[in-house]
């Protein structure tokens, strides 16, 4: 019998160096990191009146700061400016849809995902980013589904008391709350399984049962 005791390694903690900029400024490069981005917005030249928005010359801009020290200002022309907020935008929203090849998720779990970004969007919110626990989560549909069923609330009152549970409470990842509701046992945990396993049944290939016979 072996009574070695495995003792977790613990996670390197990450180098940073930190760099003096030519425009005097010191930057932080995490890691082997050669590049740092930021958006830089001036509010002073920026006018919102209503539904009406006024952008002065030089009101957004990108800075790029390199590891060599080197830094450019990139200034965005008015007349992109709409095509660069496009193009953010697909990304924010592209980026809530990222996942692992473990944990994949459905059509279902990135429609909802893109739902609940949007509320929060249209909100004036810009939502948490995937390092601090926003992001779409895999079976997430799934989970709605299961509190939808076991409450017999609709929909939209369930989203809305999910996202109300998120904002009261900023150290709650959504990936912790939905992970509550699929605890074993539990109403919608119950509903979920036979959610799940409805699912996987649909997906077979084969008579399981039958092909044991074969083996």
């Amino acid at each position: 019998m072996n009574d070695e005791t495995v003792v977790p390694t613990a996670k390197a903690k990450t180098e940073v160096t930190t760099v003096l900029m030519t425009d005097g400024r010191s930057v932080n490069f995490a890691g082997k990191r050669k590049v740092n981005k930021e958006t830089v917005i001036d509010p002073s030249k920026i006018e919102i009146e209503g539904d009406v928005a006024q952008f002065a010359a030089d009101a957004v801009s990108i800075r790029m700061d390199f590891r060599n020290g080197e830094t450019r200002l990139i200034p965005l022309p008015l007349s992109l400016l709409a095509r660069f907020a496009g193009h953010g935008g697909e990304q924010k929203f592209g980026d809530e849809l990222a996942s692992s090849a473990a944990e994949p998720m459905s059509e279902e779990d990135m429609v909802l995902a893109i739902d609940d970004l949007n509320a929060q969007i249209q909100a004036g919110n810009w939502g948490k980013g995937r390092a601090t626990g926003g992001g779409g989560v895999s079976g997430a549909s799934l989970v709605v589904q299961a509190i939808v069923e076991a409450t017999g609330k609709d929909i939209a009152t369930v989203k809305a008391y999910l996202q109300k549970k998120l904002d009261s409470d900023p150290a709650l990842t959504r990936r912790a709350l939905y992970d509550s509701f699929r605890v074993a046992g539990t109403k919608t945990g119950i509903i979920i399984k036979r959610l799940e396993d409805a699912k996987l049944a649909k997906t077979a290939k084969v008579d399981a049962d039958a092909e044991l016979e074969r083996v």
